[in-house]
């Protein structure tokens, strides 16, 4: 302090410094660096230049640069001059906050209100006070307190006033931040603790004042003129030049503070673009739009009407139910044959009674009500969905689980048996489940030892399923019920019967829900569409447990006491005449199979000469709508025509979960018309339109009719898009059902449902056809001769190349037409589509022989690459052949 009475002389900062110091308070304010951080590197800028003013004289004190506080008020609005916005280092100029804290402090002292509180800490100190050399002159206390907007009481040493000129000149340039902080002691240096000192002997008043509230917004007030303050980085450019207001309306400057008003406005007034930008897709303004072709072909024809098929038949004897048709025929032909069972070998391994249907679905029905508890409480109550799983090698007691839940009111839920703890498609039927409140599950001894197993020995919980209360249903496991016991068996209504499952093209799962009406309804229809007699023989080769096998093979059978001989696929797979050979040994009447049964059957039938297959009247084609179903049926009639099989024995049908059975071709001898083909061509099929063609080319599509409509409903044809608008003759649409033997809803799932079930078709003119809604089949085709239906593919395979719509049965018709026996194995094709740029690109992988050299098949992929393109019009670009893949 030897120094002390030398002149002090004022050493501006370099641009540097200052440009410096400003940018390190800009980082403070927007939170780049911490307040430590900040402290560190004000003081290393500042620590050669307070060494300058350490002998500072008292003598040499001018007089205090900060007026008083009315003088203050009266020089204010003159000494306010215009703020250049041209340089960096303008922005931070220290007069011009000076004379701003000089305004607000003289208008709080007048006003005698709280001064707004900071956010950051109260026991840091603006960084004025940190650059206050240590001094000890005097001044009067109303001049030390104008040092900030904070009210600072003067220490006894009273040195503030005698380093103002200094300070206003030193850190001229500098930022004007009023939520600055002080910097750190420096450690053993004598600036730092004379620093130090000074603010020992400071004290801060009010430091519990109330916080500003800065939603209040910007308030003018008529009776001041308030400073312009410097501009503030954070703040929107039209509110340079205000200030914002707290609570009690002295302006505040800190670039906190503007950020909290600014964020706090954009959330009182969002901006919020309309609804229909949210849907804006970019990448449809840089993709081609491709213009439709004038030259395309049109529907020319006249709108179509509504297809009434044949009433059913009144003066039928029809049973009230179809639990009273089996109550009929257990009590009264109880020997009667229901269904034979074959193994992997083709032996009958067991042949169940009526009687014993009867019997055994009443026991299962009376342990499902009264001997299944969870806390003495039923576990079951007439409604609930339970699960059958069984494999289909045991239709017996899938049989007896059907109908044992019938009997018991309860809705059965036919699934397929899980393979692995997370398979991809268990997952999907345990969502159905899940939706459907399933709790308990149906199964057999022999199936259960095969499932999975957790730990404990019990059956593992599969991915995505819900707990599960497992049932073995073999005759030990079951309580016989009192004679004077009776099931509540439930005529026809509106109650659902059961539920099947159905997989969609993007591979998820849902139930259609069938009502008791709708069941007794189906049965009634096919019994007078396929003219089943009582003890008729029916070989069925189809999976009993859904669609058609489930129709015709558990259900119209009871209803008209038929024998059902049941063929395991697995017996297909080893022998594929079994089917054939046991039409010759029961003599059945009618067969249910499917196109690839009957091609795999062409291949095996060489050396068998004593097959005959006269007696039967029926072969039902449950695949006939699929397009290359035809060329099976004629290769078959080719060869067995020889044995005994006439031609209009064969008879396609076309169904889907949704509607049931939608058309079946019947024989001559029951009323149906001659069978008729179809030869298509597929370039007017891309556009929806039908025009016959020749037989000679390649880019042609031969379809057969899958016969007249089913009794009792009504059928037309929509379009594919928008509105259900009816469809002309000469259009492929989608089939429409009106009839009381269809699905009633998607289970759990009333949007769909709606759209589906429930769908209303109108004329061109907007007029409804009906005041009953229709059933959408999935089922894309048209009405032709004779009030035939022809099927063309499915809306699931429906793939839009373009403006162009390919279907994925037509691509694999066109790729077995291509020699496939020698390359494919089993003709095992899969065709889907990828989406790519808004447009389908279609992918056909093949599963390759083993025995196939790979040579081979890339020359057979390069020429089914050849007939796409001529046929169908478009490209596949890469086609791999795969070995094992399914």
């Amino acid at each position: 302090m030897a120094d002390r009475g030398c002149p002090l002389q004022p050493v501006p900062l370099p641009a540097e410094v200052r440009e410096s110091l400003a940018e390190l308070e800009l980082e403070l304010s927007e939170g780049d660096i911490t307040q430590k951080g900040y402290e560190k590197k004000r003081a290393k800028l500042l620590a050669r230049f307070i060494p300058l003013i350490q002998g500072v004289d008292t003598s040499l004190q001018a007089e205090p640069r900060i007026p008083g506080p009315s003088q203050t008020m009266a020089e204010a609005p003159k000494q306010q001059k215009p703020r250049p916005t041209n340089s960096r280092d303008e922005r931070f100029r220290s007069d011009v906050h000076t004379e701003a804290v000089q305004a607000a402090l003289a208008k709080y002292k007048e006003r005698k209100v709280p001064l707004p509180s900071k956010r950051r800490s109260i026991l840091v100190h603006s960084s004025v006070e940190t650059c206050t050399p240590p001094d000890t002159s005097s001044a009067s206390e109303d001049e030390g307190s104008l040092r900030r907007p904070g009210r600072l009481t003067s220490t006894p040493f009273q040195s503030h006033s005698s380093v103002e000129p200094w300070l206003d000149r030193v850190i001229q340039g500098s930022s004007t931040s009023s939520s600055a902080s002080s910097t750190s002691s420096h450690p053993g240096g004598r600036p730092a603790a004379a620093l130090a000192g000074l603010m020992a002997h400071t004290h801060i008043a009010d430091l519990h004042s109330a916080p500003p509230d800065v939603t209040t917004g910007l308030v003018e007030y008529s009776h001041c003129e308030r400073p312009q303050p410097a501009p503030v980085r954070g703040v929107p450019r039209g509110c340079s030049g205000r200030l914002l207001d707290t609570a009690g309306g002295v302006p505040v400057n800190s670039r906190v503070s503007s950020k909290i008003q600014q964020l706090l406005n954009t959330l009182k007034r969002p901006k919020r673009p309309p609804l229909k930008e949210f849907f804006v897709d970019d990448m449809e303004e840089l993709l081609e739009v491709q213009q439709p072709d004038p030259n395309q072909p049109k529907p020319e024809g006249s709108q179509m009407v509504v297809l009434k098929g044949e009433p059913l038949s009144l003066g039928t004897p029809w049973p009230p139910s179809l639990l009273a048709a089996l109550q009929r025929w257990g009590t009264m032909q109880p020997k009667a044959p229901c269904l034979t069972s074959l193994d992997t070998t083709g032996k009958a391994v067991y042949t169940l009674t009526y009687g014993k249907l009867w019997s055994r679905s009443l026991k299962l029905a009376y342990t499902l009500l009264n001997k299944l508890t969870s806390k003495n409480e039923p576990l079951l109550k007439p409604g609930d969905r339970v699960a059958l799983v069984f494999p289909n090698s045991d239709p017996v007691m899938f049989m007896v689980a059907f109908y044992g839940c019938l009997l018991a009111e309860l809705v059965p839920v036919p699934i397929e048996v899980p393979l692995t703890k997370k398979d991809a498609g268990s997952q999907q039927i345990g969502f159905l489940l899940g939706s459907c409140g399933v709790t308990l599950a149906l199964t057999t001894d022999a199936c259960q030892k095969g499932l999975p197993k957790a730990q404990t020995g019990e059956v593992a919980t599969f991915k995505g399923w819900p707990p599960l209360t497992w049932l073995v249903i073999d005759g030990k496991h079951l309580t016989k019920p009192p004679k004077d016991w009776h099931p509540l068996a439930q005529d026809e209504g509106a109650g659902t019967a059961y539920i099947e499952y159905k997989t969609s093209k993007e591979g998820s799962t849902v139930g259609v829900t069938v009502s008791h009406a709708s069941l007794l309804a189906q049965c009634r229809a096919l019994t007078q569409a396929c003219g089943y007699l009582e003890a008729e023989t029916l070989t069925n080769v189809l999976d009993f447990k859904r669609d058609a096998g489930l129709w015709h093979g558990v259900l119209t059978s009871v209803m008209n006491k038929m024998h059902v001989i049941s063929i395991p696929y697995a017996l297909m797979k080893v022998n594929p005449l079994s089917w054939i050979q046991k039409v010759c040994l029961y003599k059945a009447q009618t067969a249910l199979v499917k196109s690839r049964d009957m091609h795999w059957s062409l291949l095996a039938q060489r050396g068998q000469r004593d097959v005959s297959l006269s007696s039967l009247r029926m072969l039902i084609v449950a695949d006939g709508a699929n397009p290359w179903s035809i060329s099976s049926c004629d290769a078959f009639l080719n060869v067995f025509q020889s044995r005994g099989l006439r031609p209009e024995v064969i008879c396609p049908c076309a169904s889907s979960p949704e509607a049931l059975t939608v058309a079946i071709r019947r024989p001559p001898d029951l009323g149906g018309p001659p069978p008729r083909k179809a030869v298509l061509s597929m370039n007017g099929l891309s556009y929806g339109v039908i025009r016959v063609d020749t037989e000679e080319k390649l880019s042609v599509l031969t379809v057969q009719d899958v016969g007249q409509v089913m009794p009792g409903a009504n059928i037309c044809v929509v379009k594919i898009d928008g509105a259900p608008y009816l469809c002309k003759t000469d259009e492929v649409g989608e089939i429409c059902v009106d009839s009381n033997a269809t699905g009633t809803a998607y289970y759990g799932l009333l949007g769909i449902t709606k759209n589906v079930f429930e769908t209303v078709p109108v004329t061109a003119g907007g007029a409804p056809v009906s005041d009953r809604p229709f059933t959408r089949t999935g089922l894309l085709g048209f009405i032709g001769p004779d009030n035939l239906v022809f099927i063309v593919g499915k809306l699931d395979g429906l793939m839009v190349v373009g403006v162009r719509r390919h279907n994925a049965d037509d691509i694999v018709a066109t790729a077995l037409a291509v020699e496939p026996m020698k390359f494919v194995y089993r003709g095992r094709i899969a065709v889907f589509s990828v989406r790519v740029l808004h447009d389908d690109r279609i992918v056909l992988v093949a599963e390759q022989r083993p025995d196939a050299s790979e040579e081979d098949s890339f020359q057979w992929m390069s020429r089914v690459l050849q007939v796409g393109v001529e046929a169908h019009s478009f490209c596949l670009s890469v086609a791999v052949p795969i070995q094992g893949f399914f």
